[in-house]
């Protein structure tokens, strides 16, 4: 029986592992005790990680779009607070 294929990671949890490393990363670079090519891999490592929570972040909200309306996922507007039922109107 052929062996299934290791799950990803979800969305979520890849979003935080890389925000928590790239937090660390930044923690560690500003201790200022690198030497440079440590600094510019560091960044480097950092940029990836960017661009990774970017493309999550993109992700949820395509998601939050597609459930609010699948007919027409680039019509929806971002949130307003003053939009939102208060509990004496419910």
């Amino acid at each position: 029986m052929a062996k299934k294929p290791a799950t990803e990671a979800s969305p979520v949890a890849d979003f935080e592992q890389s925000l928590d490393a790239l937090e660390q990363l930044v923690e560690k670079m500003e201790q200022g005790e690198m030497s440079l090519e440590d600094s510019l891999a560091a960044y480097e490592r950092g940029v990836g990680l960017y661009r990774k929570c970017q493309a999550a972040l993109e992700q949820a909200e395509l998601r939050v779009r597609l459930l609010s309306d699948p007919q027409d996922p680039a019509g929806g507007r971002p949130f307003d607070a003053a939009d939102a039922p208060r509990p004496d109107d419910v």
